[in-house]
């Protein structure tokens, strides 16, 4: 009998989901009940708990495992090693030098990470410790989330969240649906219909629930929200009863009941097997390009350092060959010294003179750095123009270790839905027999503020019009899957349907379907109801009209188009039809076919979503016929899919046309000028939906990341079908490099039109093709490179129907190809933490759904138009700054050290110091790190409005180009300039015998003292040069440095201090200054080490000026008032080779359209080239209205600091 069952098992499985095809599957007990005897073997199995885990480190863990990852820098382990060698061995320098900054840069980042982790197992906390309602015994028991196990059965009620991935298994309603919105996964917010099992959907008690006795089988956990392959087998009467499962079942964890009061469902992925957390990117350290830089200088400079003490260590024991100088008189060796053997004498002199240079690699610029990133946060999060008064929120940052990376963006990822839309549908107008119909400016049933009384356009229909008119809206009110709510709310926003009575609302699968619902009760027909299969809609007179609905041909995404067939009163039988223009006008054999397509034409150009409506009247010989066909589809347990598609394509025929619709998916304010300004900037953008690709390609062309002269190539499963994926593949990149023979599009300007325009359009399962191409396909090439090519060669990627694993292989994909680009991704869901987390630099917007992509996010930002200014401003200056910051520690560092090396040639290469213990110790904490630290804070070369105002400025920093080796190797070489300057100028000064009035001869530490004063002051007026945004601060904390400087040396060498065993600085400052010879010594010196930087500038500006040095002299020229004027790309470098100017910046909405009227032109003298040129500027003396000049006189009023400080 036990083999009879299982042999029916074997044969039903095959034919439910083909069991051939799975490798790997799960057996689950629901209510952990054993099957009955005789039936199969009883097998648990071990599960994980439904825990889910966000954090990176736990109590036990957390100090080796963060002391790991920071020893990891370069840096820190080279201090560590140094600071050990200054405990170890007698060294020039005391081991506090480098083990009190070692300390504070250690305890500060520990600290930080301590902190970000604690609040992520705050967040899990919450998550794991909520409460469930757990079926147990015939009763509902209450318990914590993380203690729910495989095979619970579940109760969920309204508006609760789904604690784990459930199988339903019955609900409050009687046809056992349920309405659930899974905006947190996939970023919709629209309703969308799940069914219970057929045979347990009659439980709907806890008792009867409790009684199921069954077990389902179904594969291991995938990421694939999409799909799900199952089957359940129900013991009726001790005989299994198998049934399919598949992902119109499955409940996803963080998904939400709506519109349905309860409902009974059992676990069957818990913790972190959820799709959910499969779906997760694991959070790794983000580290910038600014950082690998830094460490790449520091390797450079760390080899120049082992040179100078293997240099240094050889010549001294080349000098000690001659006894005399090895051993003199005043400087005896003891014996143990005489004992040593002469490696270890060479070893630990080389070690102290690595300790005597070492100040050449700077620790103090590691704490500049993370001073200044966490210091710079809080100007975005001050930031009045990133405020959102909807939300009340201002942008947030969640890491400070990436601000510089937002100047070097190449790719921007962002999500469609409530990232570039605000997910509301709005009803523009419908054509019925080439009439136009626009009711009023609608959304949601609220009318929209500016909304004109007029209720249509264009021609009203003659009498013989008005039937076909009144049908296409009948077709409307009852062709979709609309919900009424009778409510007041939904999700806590009021949504009346009825002006002045907010009784019920419309919720739908679909956000369009709502918005053609709304639009037809504004022309006057109201949709009611749906009661007892009969779907009631208020005509014009106010006459309820009822049909009876038979059957739902549900819309899927090949067919794109969904029918309904209904029954009216008298007893006439209509099939009515709406899809895609693509899917409709073949099937039709009458109607204004012409007049309707030109209309639907139009409205896609224009970025609206467009239906076609569509009728057929059946006889009742051929509704009968449909029935049998529909029925013999349905009941197939094989290839049900398929057979389906073929009635539907049987039934679907024959139409007669009667019109088309337009919606408007609202993109979020500004999005189109965000997206346009970030294509001037040079920036890539590509859109990644989970979407259908019409949907995404309409919302693509209304926010301009294609434009109409955009063409097309589509990489999708449809085109798939007709070819093969490598001859799709070479067909795209044939067309793409045919236009420009191989040239990437990076190569030519963003606003050029001399060349075709590529756009881009793949779906996920094409996706997954290009990157696990199957055994017979792998043999044709490397997929990826040849996608990557296409890529590279189109101007916009639109991404449809994408998990959200696979957002983020996209942008691991793009992030390893061989030009290493910086991506970022941005987005407002769950679905798009993935991608947030795998992107250089990821930003969550505060959206409706959710915070989760705040929360995982590096920033988060209220709007998507917010992303303009954070890249193009803040993101701008943060690089500037931070890039002087590092080249400007390197080369005062050189200018440091580099005098103690060659001073080593003058005292035998004994490891004498040249500079005294305080200066050593005070030079990069006090005396010099506060102005550069201003700088890099305040520093703004251009001013903000003419950043935001030319997007082009943008590639002049880009690829990372003020850290190049070239402009490192300029620095370096500066440095050691000035440091050869200051040295051997003072040594030839000092060979003067009256370089005192009175004779008297100087000591070595008068030299060092005069050296090191030289050097103060050459580095902080090199800062103050190279600064263009002067403010009080900076005034203060620059002239301030240098005066420290004097006081703290004047106080140093003016008192005998007690604690101090030597007393070698006394008076020896005094003593100096009291020379008239060191006062001009000082100044000569000073302007010989500044003298080649100076003249290099004058001339690099005269003869090759930057585009951002045009306009820095252009704004000098107007005193700040540059930005007021339109036409910068006047002051852009003339493109080679006849290529056309970059960065546009005339708006498209000007906010003063007389500002924009036709002048005189005016002829201005400019020395900007290298010859004097005539320069051409519009409008640049003709004020308008808002000018900030008077008539009165001129008053100063440029763009204020980045922030009030």
């Amino acid at each position: 009998m036990g083999m009879d069952f299982s042999t029916l098992r074997t044969l039903i499985s095959r034919y439910c989901v083909g069991e051939e095809n799975w490798v790997d599957s799960r057996t689950i007990y629901i209510g952990h009940k054993e099957p009955p005897p005789g039936t199969e073997a009883y097998i648990p199995q071990r599960f994980p708990d439904n825990r889910i885990v966000s954090s990176k480190y736990t109590f036990w863990n957390f100090i080796p495992k963060n002391l790991f990852e920071q020893f990891r820098r370069v840096a820190n382990f080279y201090f560590l090693i140094i600071f050990l060698v200054q405990l170890i061995i007698d060294t020039p320098t005391s081991p506090v030098t480098s083990g009190l900054p070692l300390f504070f840069v250690i305890t500060v980042t520990a600290i930080k990470q301590g902190y970000e982790d604690w609040l992520r197992h705050k967040a899990d906390n919450a998550v794991n410790q909520c409460p469930v309602h757990v079926v147990q015994h015939g009763k509902v028991v209450r318990k914590q989330s993380r203690k729910l196990r495989v095979g619970d059965v579940v109760l969920v009620k309204e508006n609760e969240t789904f604690p784990c991935d459930l199988i339903l298994l019955s609900s409050s309603r009687d046809d056992g649906t349920c309405y659930v919105t899974t905006a947190s996964l996939d970023g919709e917010s629209s309703h969308k219909t799940y069914y219970a099992v057929q045979d347990t959907k009659a439980y709907n008690r806890e008792e009867e629930v409790d009684s199921i006795q069954a077990t389902i089988e179904c594969e291991q956990p995938q990421p694939d929200l999409y799909k799900f392959v199952g089957r359940i087998n129900i013991y009726m009467n001790n005989e299994p009863v198998a049934r399919p499962l598949g992902s119109e079942n499955l409940l996803l964890r963080g998904a939400t009941l709506k519109n349905t009061e309860y409902i009974y469902a059992v676990a069957i992925y818990t913790g972190m097997e959820t799709k959910m957390a499969l779906n997760y990117q694991s959070k790794s350290q983000k580290r910038s390009a600014v950082e690998k830089s830094m460490n790449a200088y520091l390797v450079v400079y760390l080899c120049i350092l082992i040179s100078k003490a293997f240099i240094n260590t050889v010549l001294k024991y080349v000098w000690q060959a001659d006894p005399n100088r090895d051993e003199p008189w005043y400087n005896e060796r003891t014996e143990a010294e005489r004992q040593r053997h002469i490696v270890i004498r060479a070893f630990t002199d080389f070690l102290a003179f690595m300790v005597l240079f070492n100040y050449i690699i700077p620790v103090s610029m590691y704490v500049t750095v993370e001073m200044q990133k966490f210091l710079g946060s809080y100007f975005i999060m001050w930031d009045d123009e990133m405020f959102d008064e909807e939300l009340g929120e201002h942008a947030v940052v969640n890491t400070s270790d990436l601000n510089e990376e937002l100047g070097q963006v190449e790719y921007v990822f962002t999500d469609k839905t409530g990232t570039l839309t605000e997910n509301n549908m709005e009803f523009i107008e419908c054509c019925v027999d080439g009439h136009v119909y626009v009711p009023h400016a609608i959304c949601n049933g609220q009318v929209m503020p500016g909304a004109d009384s007029m209720d249509m356009i264009d021609s009203s229909p003659g009498p013989g019009a008005r039937e076909s008119e009144e049908l296409f809206f009948r077709a409307l009110c009852l062709c979709h899957t609309v919900q009424v709510k009778e409510e007041e709310t939904v999700d806590g926003i009021k949504q009346g349907i009825h002006q002045g009575k907010a009784t019920s609302f419309y919720i739908s699968s679909s956000p369009d379907e709502v918005a053609l619902v709304e639009g037809m009760k504004r022309l006057g027909f109201t949709y009611l109801r749906l009661k007892d299969s009969h779907m009631e809609i208020l005509n014009r007179e106010d006459e309820i009209e009822r049909f009876e609905l038979l059957e739902v041909l549900t819309f899927d995404s090949v067919r794109r188009r969904m029918s309904v067939i209904v029954r009216d009163t008298t007893g006439e039988l209509y099939l009515f039809c709406k899809g895609a223009d693509s899917s409709i006008f073949p099937r039709v054999i009458s109607g204004k076919v012409d007049q309707v397509r030109a209309r639907v034409e139009h409205n896609a150009v224009e970025g609206l979503r467009t239906l076609c409506v569509a009728y057929r009247q059946l006889s009742p010989e051929q509704y009968q016929e449909v029935c049998h066909l529909l029925s013999g589809a349905k009941l197939a347990l094989q290839d049900r899919d398929k057979k389906l598609a073929e009635a539907y394509d049987l039934i679907e025929k024959d139409l007669i046309l009667l019109g088309a619709t337009a919606v408007e998916d609202r993109l979020q304010e500004k999005a189109a000028d965000t997206i346009e300004s970030l294509h001037k900037a040079g920036m890539k953008v590509w859109v990644l939906t989970g979407d259908k690709m019409e949907t995404a390609a309409a919302t693509c062309y209304a926010s301009k990341l294609f434009r109409r002269s955009t063409q097309i190539l589509e990489l999708t499963t449809k085109r798939l079908e007709e070819q093969s994926l490598h001859d799709v593949l070479f067909d795209l990149s044939r067309t793409v490099l045919r236009q420009h023979g191989g040239m990437t599009r990076d190569n030519l300007s963003g606003l050029s039109g001399d060349y075709n325009d590529y756009g881009l359009i793949i779906d996920g399962a094409t996706l997954s093709a290009v990157l696990k191409p199957t055994q017979e396909d792998s043999n044709s090439g490397n997929y990826k490179e040849i996608f990557l090519e296409i890529c590279r060669n189109c101007s916009a990627v639109l991404c449809c129907r994408m998990a959200p694993l696979q957002k983020a292989q996209i942008v691991k994909l793009i992030k390893a190809s061989k030009e290493h680009p910086i991506t970022l991704a941005i987005g407002d869901g769950a679905n798009d933490v993935s991608m947030i987390l795998e992107a250089h630099v990821g930003i969550g917007i505060m959206g409706k759904e959710g915070r989760q992509a705040a929360r995982n996010s590096d920033y988060a930002i209220p709007k998507f138009k917010h992303l303009k200014k954070m890249l193009l401003v803040h993101g701008h200056y943060y690089y500037i700054r931070i890039s002087e910051l590092v080249q400007y520690f390197f080369y005062k560092n050189v200018c440091f050290i580099f005098p103690q090396f060659l001073y080593q040639f003058f005292c035998g290469f004994s490891q004498q110091p040249l500079y005294d213990t305080a200066y050593l110790t005070l030079y990069n904490i006090s005396f010099t790190s506060l102005p550069i630290l201003l700088y890099s804070l305040m520093e703004q070369h251009i001013n903000m409005d003419i950043l935001k105002k030319d997007p082009s400025l943008y590639r002049d920093i880009a690829k990372n180009c003020l850290l190049r080796w070239p402009i490192f190797i300029y620095w370096t070489f500066l440095g050691v300039y000035d440091a050869i300057v200051m040295f051997f100028g003072a040594y030839f000064l000092f060979d003067n015998t009256t370089f005192t009035s009175n004779g008297q001869m100087f000591g070595n530490w008068t030299f060092g003292t005069l050296v090191f004063t030289v050097l103060v002051f050459t580095v902080t007026f090199k800062l103050a040069l190279d600064t263009h945004y002067w403010t009080w601060i900076n005034h203060f904390v620059i002239w301030g440095s240098l005066i420290f400087f004097v006081v703290f040396s004047l106080l140093w060498g003016g008192i005998i201090w007690p604690f101090l065993n030597y007393q070698r600085m006394y008076y020896v400052f005094m003593q100096m200054l009291s020379s008239g010879p060191a006062w001009l010594s000082i100044i000569l010196l000073i302007t010989a080490s500044l003298l080649p930087d100076v003249v290099k500038k004058v001339l690099w500006r005269s003869l090759w000026p930057t585009t951002t040095e045009r306009i820095q002299s252009a704004d000098k020229l107007y005193k700040g008032q540059l930005s007021e004027f339109t036409p910068l790309a006047s002051l852009h470098t003339p493109p080679r080779g006849g290529g056309q100017q970059q960065g546009s910046v005339h708006q498209r909405n000007p906010p003063n359209p007389r500002r924009f009227e036709p002048l005189t032109k005016k002829l201005m003298f400019t020395r900007w080239r290298s010859t004097p040129d005539y320069c051409t500027f519009t409008p640049l003396l003709r004020f308008s209205e808002g000018s900030r000049y008077s008539s009165q006189g001129h008053t100063y009023g440029g763009a204020g600091p980045e922030t009030a400080v």
